[in-house]
């Protein structure tokens, strides 16, 4: 088996929102989520190398860790089956049944889910269930690793960045696509900065996860929330409906909606400068939306 993973498909398109013009600020989107329908947005690029990885070493199954609503368990599943891997995951908490886990086993995907508690202790999972078996491979949450961020670091190098875009940004769940898009800054040599809108509430220790960049690098934003993962209240959800009536494009609750929504109030803020080039990551997750639409 020789893997050929080709670059996605992953147009950016200028968002016309009321006010930017007045701000003086160029707001564009990055259509991950146009790469693929199931292996969507950053998961592509996190998993690539991962993928690469196991045809390296020998491995035909792949094995990985995820919430129930996981786009990344969907994605492994769906990339297994699209390149010739068996995969297994497993699934944090009590059995539940819903679209994205239905859609993993129509993939192939074995499931088994875990307790909160054993769930924690990663390692020890993997080498209980499959500690004896040479052709088995560790793939983390979320694609995440030095693997998962080479992968993300790789779009940087694609020839649009030659716009000169002023900020970047993302959503931050793990934090492994920020820190991605920060090594590909580094790497290009690009002027400038990454920011992470984060989805997690009380992360803030997550600081710790980019120590080995300099802080005028970064920016982490911790306050939009909306209440903590995958929490969607009805303003998050209202600007959701509103802002795919605008741009025709859609947005999920537990990342990019949130994600949008930042950038928005913080242009209102005006904590980006006038003349100030923006581009964010839309990295996926529609099928999440099933749950509230």
């Amino acid at each position: 088996m020789s893997l050929q993973i080709n670059t996605p498909y992953a147009p950016i398109e200028k968002i016309n929102w009321v006010g930017l013009a007045e701000k003086e600020i160029e707001l564009y989107i990055k259509r991950e989520d146009l790469s693929h329908p199931f292996i969507s947005g950053n998961k592509w690029r996190k998993l690539k190398f991962h993928l690469l990885h196991a045809e390296t070493q020998e491995k035909n199954l792949l094995v990985t860790f995820g919430g129930a609503y996981s786009n990344h368990l969907l994605a492994t599943a769906a990339a297994g089956a699209k390149y010739g891997f068996q995969t297994f995951g497993f699934v944090r908490g009590e059995k539940v049944e819903n679209l994205v886990l239905k859609m993993c086993a129509v993939f192939g995907m074995q499931l088994a889910f875990v307790s909160r508690e054993n769930y924690q202790q990663k390692d020890a999972l993997f080498t209980s269930h499959f500690g004896s078996n040479p052709h088995a491979l560790f793939i983390p949450e979320g694609g995440a690793g030095d693997l998962g961020e080479l992968g993300v670091a790789e779009l940087l190098a694609e020839k649009y960045f030659q716009e000169n875009f002023t900020d970047i940004i993302c959503s931050v769940g793990t934090g492994s696509t920020l820190r991605g898009l920060l090594m590909g800054i580094q790497t290009q040599q690009l002027n400038c900065k990454a920011h992470g809108i984060v989805v997690l509430k009380g992360a803030e220790k997550m600081e710790e996860l980019f120590q080995d960049y300099p802080s005028s690098a970064y920016a982490l934003h911790h306050q939009f929330h909306g209440g903590g993962y995958a929490k969607a209240n009805k303003d998050l959800i209202a600007f959701i409906h509103y802002f795919a009536s605008q741009t025709g494009i859609l947005l999920d609750q537990v990342y990019e909606g949130k994600m949008m929504l930042g950038i928005l109030a913080l242009i209102e803020q005006d904590y980006f400068k006038p003349k100030s080039k923006i581009l964010a990551f839309h990295n996926g997750g529609i099928i999440g939306l099933t749950g509230i639409l």
